[in-house]
């Protein structure tokens, strides 16, 4: 796995945030089963910056504390069987070989007052965004109760193995 780092606002945490959001977002594709090697794009940003991609890229006009741009059209979330087929022309980095798998926008304000909010450490937030993210990145969704209800298991699941609980 390839992940770039953007981080816009020069936010600082107590913990690494490309060490975090690598280990989370490798855990996500070895619990999916993902065997391809995916390149990912994660910016870190503030109240404005997402405001304005939520707004430009969505039509919702108000910051929020995450958004995730999958590159996969998926048949079915989790099933990569897609990225063989037609797809891959346009998903494959010709320098790399690597799929471009997506990219990940995470509020760093939203980190540090959900963190507040929930009770648990900044780092736990983060790691809950990149999981979040990831999924979405894997095809899943929370629209509906069903949806949110194997979205959140699979959160929760995947941040107790590397524990990083709300403890």
């Amino acid at each position: 796995m390839v992940f770039y780092v953007d981080n816009e606002v020069n936010a600082s945490f107590d913990f690494d945030i490309e060490e975090i959001a690598k280990k989370v977002s490798q855990a996500v594709l070895d619990s999916e089963g993902c065997k391809h090697e995916v390149e990912i794009s994660l910016i870190i940003t503030d109240d404005e910056g997402i405001h304005e991609m939520n707004r430009d890229f969505r039509g919702i006009d108000r910051p929020t504390d995450v958004l995730s741009f999958p590159n996969v059209s998926y048949d079915e979330p989790g099933d990569f069987s897609v990225i063989d087929g037609e797809q891959n022309v346009d998903l494959l980095n010709p320098d790399t070989g690597n799929i471009i798998f997506g990219d990940i926008v995470i509020n760093e304000a939203r980190v540090r007052s959900q963190a507040l909010e929930y009770g648990h450490s900044q780092m736990r937030e983060f790691a809950f965004l990149v999981a979040h993210s990831m999924l979405h990145l894997c095809g899943y969704d929370h629209m509906e109760e069903d949806e949110a209800a194997v979205m959140e298991k699979k959160q929760k699941d995947i941040l107790d193995k590397l524990g990083i609980t709300r403890g």
